[in-house]
């Protein structure tokens, strides 16, 4: 058994081929999202592991975002020439999206307060252990949205084809929808709330239908 998280690059016909490795596991806060974007590099969203401390810590790909290369290397552009670290002071990434602008958002877990929407800004160090939610320090970058805790545990996001932020949530069991002016957020609102088990993810397909992953089902639903 591995002791690390690692992103691994499956081809046809081909053996798996570990493209970074090193990412401390644990039983949770293991982030684990992955996606392209439009600069075609690979993000990664990283979880603390159960250790606080990581996410402050720039030596350590935990409680970070990464940006690398298809190839798992550091992107050139990066903050810090030579590490792989995009974003800094995470506790748990959940969901990445791109808006029209090629700006990036990412929901992220809280502990037992705050849950989060950020808006990422290269080099940005967004608090965690020091703050949860927001903390309005100037050496902390602060959310754009929080919830309790009991109303999402977001998860999964995604641009819809009218703009907004969609995003998939666990514990709140609904589909949030977060309005979008340029960088300024509109009151989030609440769509498909208790459904049948937690929702997992949210995609937009080509078809400008968004793609609902729950606990059961897929779901198609047109916004």
């Amino acid at each position: 058994t591995e002791t690390d998280n690692r992103i691994v690059r499956f081809r046809p016909g081909e053996p798996p081929e570990v493209v970074f490795d090193g990412i401390a596991k644990a039983a949770n806060h293991n982030g684990g999202r992955l996606a392209f974007g439009p600069d075609g590099m690979l993000y990664a969203g990283t979880g603390d592991a159960g250790q606080p401390a990581r996410s402050q810590d720039p030596a350590s790909p935990n409680g970070k975002i990464l940006r690398l290369t298809p190839d798992g290397d550091p992107a050139p552009g990066n903050p810090d020439p030579g590490s792989p670290v995009w974003s800094m002071g995470h506790r748990n990434v959940q969901g990445l999206a791109w808006d029209a602008d090629g700006r990036l958002w990412a929901t992220e877990f809280g502990q037992s307060t705050f849950d989060e929407i950020n808006l990422i800004e290269p080099g940005g160090n967004y608090g965690w252990p020091v703050v949860e939610g927001t903390g309005g320090a100037p050496s902390y970058v602060d959310p754009v949205v929080t919830w309790a805790t009991s109303d999402a545990s977001p998860s999964g996001l995604a641009v819809g084809p009218d703009g907004a932020l969609y995003a998939a949530a666990l514990a709140g069991r609904s589909l949030w929808r977060v309005p979008l002016d340029g960088a300024r957020v509109g009151e989030p609102e609440r769509l498909l709330h208790d459904v049948d088990g937690r929702l997992r993810s949210v995609v937009t397909g080509p078809d400008d239908a968004l793609y609902v992953l729950t606990a059961a089902l897929l779901t198609p639903a047109k916004f």
